[in-house]
């Protein structure tokens, strides 16, 4: 398995955000394909289902790979999968990938699924759309569709004004790849954003939601970040609308904010805790890894174990996550 190093690098927030706003996002990137779904239905995601017959979709530099069954609004009462990849380089097997991906669903559920590409890469001429080859005798052609968010850099106007959520999901991975190399342009970016979160008129759950996957696609130096939160909390108070700032727990990995590392410290293991007994209730142990785990891993795990036979599933999960 590829060693997860870098944040940029990490899944767990894309795929959370996917699940937040799976419906806008679909309604943003694929809209054809959403309008064509039955949203008054049940939407269920099959991670554990996708995990058995891709184990290896966790491998590579790619943000999330989620399988999602829906229903089309029209035909026979039927089910649609729709396979949704969101993939952060450049890959010279990538279309292969998704076939397999594609013929193992077919295999597994006995229908084929509706395979969907996010492309989170900074090349412009890398678009692949299908997968094809011809023999004597025999011949294939698979296409799938792509959504290039590279492309809404010529749309920016269109995600500041639209009142999708998932605009600003854009609006943040497009920021993160123009200030790599600027972190002050990175900050300035980073509050403008959160700021028109602000004043969106979005609910306080999907201000805190948004701004989480913005904290952790814009990170900063730990300096800038001092000073972007110093800039927020004023923000905030004269605006009085303290949604961010008196949410501090959102920063708990960072162990942040004033001389509260030690309640950040005992907040964590509070929540390893918690994990602990429930594993332990629901497949009568637990593993030494949880140590290693951050907050955020803690709750996705806390989330995941609910669906765990044994330990062989919470040894799955933690090879998959660390």
């Amino acid at each position: 398995m590829v060693q997860k190093t870098q944040q940029d690098e990490q899944d767990a927030p894309w795929k959370q955000i996917f699940r937040l706003y799976y419906r806008q996002g679909m309604e943003l990137l694929f809209p054809q394909i959403a309008c064509e779904i039955d949203w008054s239905k049940p939407i269920e995601f099959l991670d554990k289902e996708f995990g058995k017959i891709a184990p290896d979709a966790l491998t590579g530099k790619r943000f999330a790979d989620l399988l999602v069954k829906v229903y089309r609004k029209q035909g026979k009462p039927i089910f649609l999968l729709v396979h949704v990849e969101i993939q952060a380089s450049r890959e010279s097997s990538f279309a292969y990938r998704i076939f397999t991906y594609a013929l193992r669903i077919l295999d597994y559920f006995g229908q084929p699924a509706t395979s969907l590409v996010v492309l989170c890469d900074a090349d412009k001429k890398w678009r692949p759309h299908s997968y094809r080859f011809s023999l004597p005798g025999t011949s294939l052609n698979f296409e799938f569709s792509t959504a290039k968010l590279l492309d809404y850099r010529d749309r920016w106007d269109e995600l500041e004004a639209s009142q999708n959520p998932f605009a600003w999901v854009i609006m943040a991975h497009l920021k993160m790849q123009e200030t790599k190399q600027d972190k002050s342009s990175r900050k300035i970016w980073k509050m403008r954003l959160v700021r028109s979160l602000h004043e969106s008129g979005y609910n306080k759950t999907d201000i805190l939601n948004l701004y989480k996957f913005i904290d952790w696609i814009l990170s900063l130096p730990k300096p800038l970040e001092n000073e972007f939160w110093q800039e927020l909390k004023a923000y905030e108070e004269d605006r009085k609308m303290p949604y961010i700032t008196t949410g501090e727990r959102i920063g708990y990995d960072r162990g942040i904010k004033e001389g509260r590392a030690e309640e950040a410290k005992q907040a964590l293991e509070r929540q390893r805790s918690l994990i602990r007994r429930l594993l332990n209730r629901k497949i009568g142990s637990s593993s030494d890894l949880i140590t290693t785990l951050s907050i955020a891993q803690l709750e996705d795990l806390g989330e995941a174990l609910l669906d765990f036979n044994s330990i062989a599933d919470l040894d799955r999960w933690l090879a998959q996550h660390r």
